[in-house]
């Protein structure tokens, strides 16, 4: 079983979006003023791409590219989304064409797009290579990296404002810094990805976001972005804490000493709805928002499991 990405920003089974979000596109969207930047665009690849024209035609294969060209105000230009993308509501009804690693290649090629823009590991990129479409692959872990992106995905497009609007997302996690209180400061916390279990690292854009607002992760970097844990280890590590999807927190308790752990017994599990999910685990344009959901668990201001 291959790990929930959640840099890369795979849905894993629910996660959708948040009620802010017309708003922050509203402010993203503000910012965008006169200009355009030059071509050509090298990706996290080292592949360089050099369009003639800024694209047209684009298709993403990414729910967080996806959200980020529209964020950027190029959302008309999409013709195609992945399976996963489901923010704002225009892309919905736009064909969708699988996933980084199921793509559905035939299906694309006849949207006739410009570009592609994919994971920077996406199996489909080799083969849309051969068949002649651009494709940029973009490596989407952290928070360093979804500002880099928003900036590589603004040049692409051509244009202005990426810069501007990445610093409204930074104001707005910084407002979510602010309304932790502080006695919630330095909870240790244990985010769940998915079932296995899967979870979110402090070198994740997610254990980022925790360690800002003053939480203490319990799965350290070292285990990688997305670790596959052994269930034991989250009862050795007694988290105050736990988020998790809303459809697996009843669950929690029937796993094997997982009823001994501070979280469950004091009823800190931190259920998320599918829209709240999809907001937290894509790192792209609505990560204030996510900020504003993490902090929201951490002060006790969401409950669950409903």
């Amino acid at each position: 079983m291959r790990p929930p990405a959640i840099g890369l920003a795979h849905r894993t089974g629910g996660w959708c979006v948040g009620r802010p979000a017309a708003r922050w596109t509203a402010w993203l969207l503000l910012v965008l003023a006169a200009g355009a930047q030059a071509l050509p665009v090298t990706d996290d690849r080292g592949v360089t791409v050099d369009l003639r024209e800024a694209p047209r035609r684009i298709v993403t294969l990414l729910p967080s590219l996806t959200e980020t060209v529209c964020a950027l105000g190029a959302c008309e230009r999409l013709v195609g989304v992945d399976d996963w993308s489901n923010w704002p509501e225009p892309v919905r009804t736009l064909p969708h064409v699988g996933g980084l690693d199921d793509a559905q290649v035939e299906r694309l090629v006849a949207l006739r797009p410009d570009v592609v823009l994919v994971g920077a590991t996406a199996r489909a990129a080799a083969r849309l290579e051969r068949l002649g479409i651009p494709v940029v692959g973009l490596d989407i872990k952290t928070l360093a990296d979804a500002r880099r992106v928003f900036d590589t995905v603004g040049r692409l497009l051509q244009v202005p404002g990426a810069e501007k609007a990445w610093q409204l997302v930074e104001a707005g996690v910084e407002a979510a810094v602010r309304s932790v209180p502080a006695a919630a400061r330095g909870t240790s916390v244990y985010f769940e990805v998915s079932a296995g279990p899967y979870a979110a690292s402090e070198s994740s854009h997610i254990g980022e976001l925790l360690t800002r607002l003053g939480a203490t992760n319990v799965v350290p970097a070292r285990l990688g972005s997305v670790p596959k844990l052994n269930p034991e280890f989250v009862v050795r590590a007694d988290p105050q804490l736990i988020l998790i999807a809303d459809r697996d927190a009843p669950s929690l308790a029937t796993r094997p000493g997982w009823s001994r752990i501070r979280a469950l017994r004091d009823g800190r599990v931190c259920a998320l709805s599918a829209a709240q999910g999809d907001v937290v685990v894509r790192p792209g344009p609505r990560l204030a928002e996510a900020a504003q959901v993490l902090a929201d668990c951490l002060a006790g201001r969401l409950k669950g499991p409903r």
